[in-house]
């Protein structure tokens, strides 16, 4: 089954000090599934990596696009779905609305996230029912 992952839970994965490092990491070790990491969420993730754990744990994370996961790009027609949800719920922003935009064009219900505050909740086009993991 695939998972969507979302900045939180890939930042969490690579910062043992994380209060989610544990359940981020054994989820994407225990994850057979396709792994999807929205293209739009990347710029935020080398960010922290870089600036809280220095330019080689960006790297390593960068090595596993392509590899191990599967980066997915933002499609012209996803940003209508960003729009309406973000005319439904302003305070998720553009990235959160991004992820579960791809998610609904996927027909991927399961997002990993730390972010339970934007994501709980969230009604995606076609019905789809978001679970949230871990």
């Amino acid at each position: 089954m695939a998972v969507l992952l979302d900045t939180g839970i890939l930042y969490a994965a690579a910062d043992a000090d994380d209060a989610w490092h544990e359940r981020a990491a054994s989820l994407l070790a225990a994850e057979s599934g396709l792994r999807v990491v929205p293209v739009t969420v990347v710029p935020e993730v080398c960010y922290l990596l870089h600036a809280r754990l220095g330019s080689r744990a960006e790297r390593a994370f960068l090595d596993t696009l392509g590899r191990d996961l599967a980066l997915e790009p933002l499609h012209d027609r996803d940003l209508d779905t960003v729009r309406g949800l973000l005319d439904a719920r302003p305070e998720i922003g553009f990235v959160d609305a991004s992820v579960a935009a791809i998610a609904a064009r996927l027909g991927i219900a399961r997002i990993a996230t730390t972010d339970r505050r934007h994501f709980t909740g969230l009604a995606l086009p076609g019905g789809l029912a978001v679970e949230l993991v871990p």
